[in-house]
């Protein structure tokens, strides 16, 4: 019943009693820069990546999902959280999902540091190790482009999850969008991370981000409850990748991507319920024997869910 009032309250231009307890007017301010208390969430984390020729011809697509649980806890010293990966599972094409055993109740620490790296210059504190030697359930080794989407779902969730949702200190963040219709150029814009991961992807490897933006779209209801509609978008993105897949034969990918999606935030508690995105990216991969040239066009799509401790329990 809650909902459908909260729905209604949407539709005449504010929420009434039954979502918040008082009432905001739609052009009203609101407050998206609340920091979460500290507990124990829980996530469901889905992306299917679709490749294509550069004539449009589909190639085949692999799908990655995981669980993951996240504890900031009561008390603790600094703003790190540690997280639990619950399940993580592979599907290429239509097969069937594969678990890969060594990622099954995994715990790192994620890092919050101004420059997004921890002390070994790993991008929020995901370890690189981890990723360098994926089995999957028959034991066989994961190829190096399917163990580096592995370690890239941890680095989506943060970045989706904390570093848009969060407020930003020191530069734009979601703390500055305080009416619908605000957008702002993000801290983010124009930084160039590294991506090297191992023996993987090599030292030099960057992403450089375009004029990421935010914009407060709207407000909108997930899982029953009043959300702030924030949609992100990367502007022209590119990347440098620089790969030897076996001793000696060294090779490098050049590329452009552009992604956007939308932030379901609560309204009354701060917390992230719901992520969309889309990815379109193009790349070149430079070989030094014949064909010399590979091209590759990718879309990504993610969706990343709040859910219950039984849902995350059961490996939903």
């Amino acid at each position: 019943m809650k909902r459908y009032a909260c729905m209604l309250a949407l539709a005449l231009g504010g929420f009434t009693a039954a979502c918040l307890g008082q009432k905001v007017p739609l052009d009203g301010e609101f407050d998206l820069a609340k920091k979460s208390r500290p507990e124990t969430r829980f996530f469901r984390q889905e992306t299917t990546v679709f490749h294509f020729s550069p004539d449009g011809a589909p190639k085949g697509s692999e799908t990655y999902r995981m669980t993951l649980k996240c504890i900031q806890e009561e008390g603790s010293a600094g703003p790190d959280e540690r997280c639990i990966c619950g399940r993580f599972e592979i599907r290429l094409g239509d097969n069937p999902f594969m678990e890969l055993p060594s990622m099954r109740d995994w715990t790192y620490i994620f890092k919050r540091t101004p420059s997004g790296l921890d002390e070994k210059g790993q991008v929020f504190g995901v370890p690189h190790d981890h990723f360098t030697a994926l089995k999957d359930a028959n034991g066989q080794n994961l190829m190096p482009d399917k163990a580096y989407a592995v370690y890239n779902s941890f680095i989506d969730f943060h970045g989706f999850c904390h570093v848009f949702a969060e407020p930003v200190s020191g530069g734009k963040g979601i703390q500055d969008l305080r009416r619908i219709g605000d957008r702002i150029i993000h801290a983010a814009a124009f930084t160039e991370p590294p991506v090297h991961v191992g023996d993987m992807i090599k030292p030099g490897s960057t992403f450089k981000n375009g004029e990421v933006s935010l914009a407060f779209k709207g407000l909108s209801i997930k899982q029953g409850k009043p959300c702030a509609l924030v949609g992100f978008d990367s502007g022209e993105s590119s990347f440098k990748m620089l790969l030897e897949p076996m001793p000696g034969m060294n090779m490098q990918a050049v590329g452009r991507s552009h992604y956007f999606g939308d932030i379901y935030q609560d309204l009354e508690t701060g917390n992230t319920l719901h992520v969309d995105l889309v990815e379109v990216v193009a790349t070149e991969a430079s070989l030094p024997m014949p064909p010399n040239k590979i091209n590759d066009v990718v879309e990504r799509k993610l969706i990343i869910q709040a859910i219950s401790p039984e849902d995350y329990q059961s490996g939903i």
